[in-house]
C-alpha cells in the first residue's frame, strides 16, 4: 500500500499481514477517486472524516495532500493501533483515530464536515443505511461531498444528494454533494 500524492507521495505502508475484517482500496480505485477530488476540492481547507478507517489508507491521502483536519473511526483494535502507530510514524498532527462502532459514532456526532469517505466492509447489510444517515445527522457542511465505497449490486442513484457514481470494476464509488 503506497500514498500517491502530495508531501508524503510515494511513501509505503505496510498493514498488518492478518486483517480478516478490512479490504483495503486498490491503488487504481483510490487514484481514480482522488483525481476526480483534486478537481473538485480544495484539499487544503478540508475537515475530513473517514468511516470504517481500516487501513487509514484513504486519510493518509488527504493528510499528505494537505488535508488540516482528519478523523477516523475504526472499531477493530488491531487496525485502530496500526492506524495510530502510522499515523504518529508518518507525522501526521492533524489526525484524531477513533475506536467506536461507526453507526454509533453517527449518531452522536454534532461536528460536520467538508469531505467524509465511508468503505465498509462489503458483507455490510446495513451499508445502505449510511448514505440515509449522513443526511439525517447534517453530517456535511454546506458543499461537503460524502463518497461510499461499494460493490455494484448496491444502487444509490435515487437516495438523496446522490450526483453520481464511478466504477473501477468491483469498486464502485457513490458520489453525494450537499449543494
Amino acid at each position: 500500500m503506497r500514498i500517491i500524492s502530495g508531501e508524503l507521495g510515494g511513501r509505503r505502508i505496510n498493514p498488518p499481514a492478518n486483517m480478516p475484517h478490512t479490504r483495503p482500496t486498490t491503488d487504481i480505485a483510490k487514484g481514480g477517486l482522488f483525481n476526480i477530488l483534486q478537481n473538485n476540492l480544495d484539499f487544503e481547507a478540508l475537515k475530513t472524516l473517514d468511516i470504517f478507517g481500516g487501513t487509514g489508507s484513504i486519510s493518509y491521502e488527504l493528510a499528505s495532500r494537505g488535508a488540516e483536519d482528519c478523523t477516523i473511526v475504526e472499531k477493530d483494535p488491531v487496525m485502530y493501533e496500526f492506524i495510530k502507530k502510522t499515523a504518529q510514524d508518518l507525522k501526521l498532527t492533524n489526525f484524531k483515530v477513533i475506536k467506536m462502532e461507526v453507526f454509533k459514532f453517527l449518531d452522536q456526532c454534532t461536528e460536520q464536515f467538508d469531505f467524509i469517505f465511508a468503505g465498509p466492509p462489503y458483507a455490510l447489510t446495513t451499508i445502505d443505511e449510511l448514505p440515509k444517515k449522513v443526511v439525517e445527522r447534517q453530517l456535511l457542511k454546506p458543499g461537503g461531498w460524502f463518497v461510499l465505497e461499494h460493490t455494484p449490486r448496491n444502487k444509490y442513484e435515487n437516495y438523496p444528494l446522490f450526483v453520481t457514481a464511478r466504477n473501477y470494476g468491483t469498486t464502485i464509488f457513490s458520489i453525494f454533494v450537499n449543494k
